[in-house]
């Protein structure tokens, strides 16, 4: 912005105490434009036909110098590297992202100065909202990362961004919740570990939660609004039928009715039955519901709509596999779990169990749910360490036969989250061990207990748990969906081991723990997609 003033009497005095000297008028004239540095800032001194500019000559999306741009006579400046333009009046950015910093200028008797103070930490983080918000809606990752390191420089809590970025967000999720939101539980966990040290690593969990929602966001691409509609009092049995019947409007309804009356408690209850009620949504259901009460309790009540309501529209859409053939038993077990059996299997009989066999074996047990929980962990972190990694490059195969890592993954997810929402309400703990049983039964197909798994052996857990989280800080995915299952993956099998550090398991699952995140994963199957899909069509026809 440009400012011609020659009197010293017409200035300002508290704006005459905050200028200082940049350069001379004579000396900008000599070459058009200047470089100075002053006060730990390097400045950008233009001379135009409008009068002198003076703005930050660092570029504000990869730090270029302007002072290598081009300006037009209408005061544009461009940055010549990837092409952003800036109006120098107001700082505005044309093309590009980021605002410029332009600096009001006075001159005094040949001599250009300008006002070089910062704005009051407020307003600055007020600006930060807006740049976020556009940075969320253009899946801008490195600017994310500019304003969330603005917003904390500035003297701002980084957590304001993610409930600011969630709020934004939750009418944008087509289909519900996603894995930003399971995820943003874990990488706030990992957050709290790096406050208060000097870690450079501290902002990437914010980083992350905020990138992977402006991903999600951007492949629904639309507003899905929630309706409005708010019953008078809330029913718990009137939101689960609600959700039975895929009636997504009734469901919010009870859900804003619960929040108006102060019943968040009851409805937390509610959610955790309809999370297991069915083997559904390959058990993200229970994990899903159980990543929101921790949201809900860091953000406090005042944000259980912006997570509650993505979850419901989630459960409405969701996959119930016990309906299939293949887990149709679970079902029947469960309608005929009567908590009486006392036969605790060992881990070594789900090696070969489908199923319906899986199922049978955890129902004859039903008495023992202590003793089973360590033999269903034993039996998960044994499949999962020997799960059969040639499969993820095998081609010519029924879709029914697609399996990667996160088939496995999910069986120990699913049951700690199960079995934490069981320990409110114990009356779900036969759903929580029966689906436990659909991933043992359906993953037993694809384990080959002939390998050699001596070189995945963790020696000090605490060590591993450290090289583990400092790997998954700098994980390198292009997608958002691995990295959140690291996470979530090693997050769970931490908390477990500390639980239990002498488990007769916890060797195997930091063995599987560390396979896991050491063993490539295929991201994307071009031959097999390609392949299945002609099978399909050649069957079916066109």
């Amino acid at each position: 912005m440009a400012m011609n003033i020659e009197s010293p009497g017409n200035i300002d005095p508290e704006l005459l105490s905050k200028l200082q000297r940049i350069t001379s008028l004579a000396a900008l004239n000599k070459k058009g434009k200047l470089i100075c540095k002053i006060a730990g800032k390097q400045l950008l001194v233009l001379q135009t036909a409008s009068g002198v500019y003076v703005c930050n000559n660092r570029c504000p999306h990869e730090g270029f110098p302007l002072s290598e741009g081009t300006l037009n006579e209408g005061c544009v400046l461009t940055c010549n590297w990837h092409n952003w333009k800036f109006d120098l009046e107001t700082g505005e950015t044309l093309i590009g992202g980021d605002s410029l910093r332009v600096y009001p200028v006075t001159l005094r008797n040949g001599e250009i100065w300008c006002d070089l103070t910062d704005p009051p930490p407020e307003r600055a983080r007020s600006r930060v909202f807006l740049g976020l918000e556009q940075a969320l809606a253009e899946n801008d990752y490195e600017r994310l990362a500019r304003e969330v390191t603005r917003y904390r420089i500035s003297g701002g809590d980084p957590l304001d961004l993610i409930r600011f970025a969630f709020g934004w967000a939750h009418e944008k999720f087509q289909y519900g919740i996603t894995h930003a939101h399971a995820a943003a539980a874990d990488w706030l966990m990992v957050y709290d570990g790096l406050l208060g040290t000097d870690d450079p690593d501290t902002l990437i969990p914010v980083v992350e939660i905020l990138g992977h929602i402006a991903w999600d966001c951007k492949r629904d691409a639309g507003q899905w609004e929630f309706t409005q509609n708010c019953e008078t009092d809330f029913s718990a049995i009137a939101l689960e039928n609600a959700i039975e019947e895929e009636d997504e409007n009734a469901a919010v309804a009870q859900v804003r009715a619960a929040i108006k009356t102060g019943k968040e408690t009851d409805l937390q209850l509610a959610l955790a039955r309809v999370s297991l009620r069915h083997y559904q949504s390959f058990g993200h259901s229970p994990i899903y519901v159980d990543k929101v009460h921790e949201l809900v309790a860091r953000f406090g009540s005042c944000a259980t709509d912006i997570f509650v309501l993505p979850l419901v529209r989630s459960f409405c859409f969701g996959r119930r596999e016990d309906l299939i053939p293949e887990f149709r038993a679970y079902g029947v077990r469960l309608a005929t779990w009567n908590g009486r059996g006392s036969v605790v299997p060992a881990a070594e009989t789900f090696r070969h169990a489908g199923v319906p066999r899986a199922l049978a074996l955890i129902s004859d047990a039903a008495g023992e749910l202590d003793a089973l929980d360590d033999v269903l962990m034993e039996a998960i972190a044994g499949a999962m360490l020997y799960f059969d990694g040639n499969l993820q490059n095998a081609v010519d195969q029924p879709v029914s036969n697609n399996v990667d890592w996160l088939d496995f993954s999910h069986a120990l997810t699913h049951l700690q989250s199960a079995r934490k929402l069981a320990e409110v309400q114990p009356d779900l703990k036969p759903n929580a061990y029966l689906q436990c049983g659909c991933f043992l039964g359906r993953n037993s197909r694809f384990v080959n207990w002939n390998q050699n798994m001596d070189r995945w052996k963790v020696s000090d857990s605490e060590e591993f748990f450290r090289n583990a989280f400092y790997k998954i800080l700098d994980h390198g995915e292009p997608f958002y969906i691995y990295p959140a299952h690291y996470l979530k993956f090693t997050c769970a099998v931490q908390q477990e081991v500390r639980l239990k550090p002498t488990a007769s398991w916890v060797p195997t699952l930091l063995a599987a723990c560390n396979r896991f995140l050491n063993e490539p994963i295929k991201r994307k199957h071009v031959r097999r997609t390609i392949m299945q899909s002609r099978a399909f069509v050649e069957a079916q026809g066109f």
